[in-house]
């Protein structure tokens, strides 16, 4: 097997070694820029040799200016179909490049257009997994200048938006905390265990918001979360959790996490301090954070009135929220 050349270099040299050229035989002088952006593990950087057996190989994003798409795309896509070598580093390059201007494609990506001012709704209604691969994988040339200020614009949150973000992630933690230890008391280990795995999954999205890091969907959100400030230190925590037989020891591990990641919200000085100390649920015996405490701090700092009062995720209004 040749050795393995991770799929961002893989598309980087298909458009130096073959592409560019190509282009510039087909339309010199044309403005363009390219790219390897969009959906692929490659563009997160988590490719592996078993990546390549589906829907991998060089591909590139080739951006004209809108008025010229008309005009030369499809003597672009024409020119690269006769000319582009069959494979090219043993891959084929059937349909591996694609022609389109940057407020068409974002705009097909994203469901909004970046390239004007971008509301509360745009940013909350995205899946974060498609801002990671907007804002991830390389751009190759910029002779358009604009993807680099498009994804700058794109690369985080807006303050307002990121703390309300953060705050329904706390929101979904003090909504469920409980059941782990309410499922096991009745005799429902795979309840309790099933919730356990739910709010590990909150911590963990929590843990990459807090590093300005957009979590992607489930498949890499391990991986991407073994890279934050906390995964060294979690990782063996929150599996202990998962892999507890009892909801006691499940309880226990948790609540260590708990107050790891309360610690972690502290230091980013977003709110006053609020104590990460884990405590009883009221009257009954299951140790929680009450993760409210940190919805209505974040909740506190944020200065647009309509993000203050948006219903939480199950369209339900939150009394934490408002």
């Amino acid at each position: 097997m040749p050795t393995f050349l991770p799929g961002l270099e893989l598309s980087r040299r298909f458009y130096t070694e073959t592409v560019r050229p190509l282009l510039e035989d087909a339309a010199p002088d044309l403005p363009h820029s390219a790219a390897r952006i969009g959906s692929g593990s490659e563009v997160l950087g988590y490719d592996t040799p078993r990546s390549t057996d589906h829907d991998w190989g060089p591909r590139l994003q080739l951006f004209l200016r809108p008025r010229d798409v008309p005009r030369h795309a499809g003597r672009i896509r024409h020119h690269l179909a006769e000319h582009l070598p069959k494979t090219f580093h043993g891959h084929p390059t059937h349909h591996c490049v694609e022609v389109t201007h940057t407020t068409a494609w974002f705009t097909s990506t994203l469901g909004f257009d970046p390239t004007h001012d971008i509301t509360a709704a745009d940013w909350l209604t995205t899946p974060t997994q498609l801002l990671a691969e907007v804002t991830g994988g390389a751009v190759f040339h910029d002779g358009l200048h604009e993807l680099g200020p498009l994804r700058h614009n794109l690369r985080w949150y807006p303050r307002d938006v990121w703390l309300h973000t953060l705050a329904r992630q706390w929101n979904r933690i003090s909504q469920e905390e409980a059941f782990v230890g309410r499922c096991g008391e009745v005799g429902d280990e795979l309840g309790s265990a099933t919730a356990a795995a739910g709010l590990t999954r909150t911590l963990m999205r929590l843990c990459l918001l807090m590093d300005r890091r957009y979590p992607p969907y489930n498949k890499w959100l391990g991986t991407a979360f073994s890279r934050t400030t906390a995964g060294h230190r979690l990782i063996p925590v929150l599996t202990a959790a998962l892999s507890a037989t009892d909801w006691h020891t499940r309880e226990k591990h948790l609540a260590y996490a708990y107050e790891a990641v309360a610690g972690i919200h502290n230091q980013l000085n977003l709110t006053d301090r609020v104590d990460p100390t884990t405590r009883p649920y009221h009257s009954r015996p299951f140790r929680v954070l009450h993760a409210e405490r940190f919805t209505r701090a974040l909740t506190a700092r944020i200065t647009d009135r309509a993000l203050r009062e948006l219903p939480d995720e199950n369209g339900a209004e939150s009394t934490y929220l408002v």
